[in-house]
């Protein structure tokens, strides 16, 4: 494997808590340049009479942004010390974890087997050949169709033995980066927004993001529950109903917590919207495509149809239904996937 030196320096600044402390023990390649950009709204928060503010981890450099490099510096120092020579992971056919895996394999020229299912069995020529499809690609990877992923571990691990049966070293990144081992990449962020939080002064009302393969939602929940326990942190389902989403999220944190041999925080709640995603993973409804609008409208800002047009969705739903607490700002972290854009056209 190629050793990796990021264009620009990181910043590798976390305050001393007891978190931080268990994470800085744990290997990370460095891939793109943090802290992300905490930003406010100024326009959309006129238009809503509230205050918004976005966190834009939609600016990392790999692949037209996303927050799936942040998994990726651990999973990747991981297969580095592994000796790969291939990555395996797999995905829907718009999968922003899938691009932005290939184009870090790329980087590190490394090879790259995207096994990708079509979740809304759809025929467009658009959804099957553009966006984050047409980048996989550019970024030299090696499709494999399959017609679902309800098996996908067992669909991974049997791809890795056959890659390793032709000679290779295959590492498999898990669906969206999603282990404990990837959700460190969201605890690392969790302590970088802390920072940015209490160094702007701004007492925020809860903060929203999609909630998926829960790498994200639980890596960030698990840090923000020790460096700021009266945040609420919501997840808006992009795929499931509470009920199964809540124990994903839940076991997600604690393994992640078990792999920094910490105890799971006493402040840690998982709290989840599911009244969004509808009809299904991957398939936008009005209120995801009504709000993709408005924030490029008012601000020149890009969400996707997958899930931060969902999340944002709610979001926007919330703020109107008065559903956050007091009537501080509320805070959107913006994951990236604006690529998938182009596979939805027209929608």
């Amino acid at each position: 494997m190629a050793t990796y030196s990021p264009l620009l320096p990181t910043c590798e600044c976390l305050p001393t808590t007891m978190i931080s402390h268990h994470l800085e023990r744990i290997a990370r390649l460095p891939l793109f340049t943090a802290p992300t950009p905490l930003e406010p709204l100024p326009r959309l928060s006129a238009t809503l009479g509230r205050a918004v503010y976005i966190k834009r981890d939609d600016t990392t450099q790999f692949a037209l942004g996303g927050n799936k490099v942040r998994k990726l510096e651990y999973l990747l120092a991981d297969a580095q010390r592994q000796g790969a020579d291939t990555l395996v992971t797999a995905g829907a056919i718009q999968s922003n974890h899938v691009r932005q895996t290939a184009a870090v394999a790329a980087r590190l020229g490394l090879g790259c087997v995207a096994l990708l299912e079509n979740p809304i069995g759809t025929a467009d020529r658009n959804y099957l050949g553009n966006g984050n499809r047409l980048l996989l690609d550019l970024f030299g990877a090696e499709v494999e169709l399959v017609a679902n992923l309800d098996t996908a571990d067992q669909l991974l691990q049997e791809t890795a033995e056959r890659l390793r049966a032709q000679g290779k070293q295959p590492y498999v990144v898990p669906i969206g980066g999603s282990n404990a081992l990837g959700a460190l990449g969201y605890v690392r962020a969790g302590l970088e927004l802390a920072d940015q939080i209490e160094a702007s002064g701004v007492n925020f009302a809860a903060l929203v993001l999609a909630s998926g393969s829960a790498g994200t939602h639980s890596g960030l929940a698990l840090a923000l529950a020790e460096r700021l326990p009266q945040l609420p942190v919501i997840g808006v389902t992009v795929s499931r109903p509470v009920a199964t989403q809540l124990p994903k999220v839940q076991g997600l944190a604690e393994r992640t917590a078990e792999l920094l041999g910490m105890p799971v925080p006493a402040a840690l709640k998982v709290e989840l919207w599911d009244a969004y995603f509808g009809p299904r993973y991957g398939e936008p409804n009005a209120g995801t495509l009504a709000a993709i609008k408005l924030l490029a409208s008012q601000e020149g800002i890009l969400l996707d149809p997958v899930y931060t047009g969902k999340a944002f969705a709610g979001l926007l739903d919330g703020i109107a239904t008065k559903r956050f607490s007091g009537d501080g700002p509320v805070l959107f972290l913006h994951t990236g996937g604006s690529p998938a854009l182009f596979a939805y056209q027209p929608a």
